[in-house]
């Protein structure tokens, strides 16, 4: 029972350290009959800058408190990315969610993240320093944001492929 305790508190810890950036806020409109509802949905990624990175999604009355809301969502899914010397991808790859098509490709050393809006706040916050990416479908910002999280996530280093088959890097 204790050792619960000690990985709550070190997932507490690792979540303090997560830096937090809005992709976007919008305004939802629902219309009753007594008239329209405002509310506000917010879209946040979360990240630590050395391959842990999160997205999430709040709706609330106020704009505050829909982006505290996303802040929590995105905690909840922080996932760790596979990166070659702690600054770039190791292969290319597209990836797709609804309309939004987003291509990655690893970039040489010093090249920087070329890549724009919800993409590049997803990478940076990823700690992704030499990348290029480039959004192909739709521009809708949650969309692209999470298909660059799942390119991200499809990332296979060469020894993560050798341990899958049983073999050495050298082998390979």
């Amino acid at each position: 029972m204790d050792k619960k305790v000690v990985n709550r508190k070190s997932n507490d810890a690792k979540k303090n350290l997560l830096e937090e950036k809005v992709i976007s806020i919008s305004k939802v409109t629902k219309v009753n009959k007594g008239g329209r509802h405002f509310r506000f949905k917010a879209d946040v990624a979360v990240g630590n800058r050395k391959g842990l990175v999160g997205i999430g999604t709040g709706k609330a009355n106020e704009v505050s408190e829909a982006i505290k809301k996303a802040i929590q969502a995105a905690n909840k899914n922080v996932v760790k990315i596979s990166l070659i010397d702690n600054r770039t991808v190791p292969h290319d790859y597209t990836s797709k969610v609804g309309r939004s098509i987003v291509l990655i490709k690893p970039a040489k050393e010093g090249r920087g993240i070329i890549a724009g809006g919800a993409a590049r706040a997803v990478l940076e916050l990823a700690g992704v320093k030499d990348i290029v990416a480039k959004s192909l479908g739709a521009n809708t910002q949650i969309n692209v944001a999470k298909a660059t999280l799942k390119a991200l996530q499809a990332q296979r280093t060469p020894e993560h492929i050798a341990e899958l088959r049983g073999k050495k890097v050298e082998e390979l």
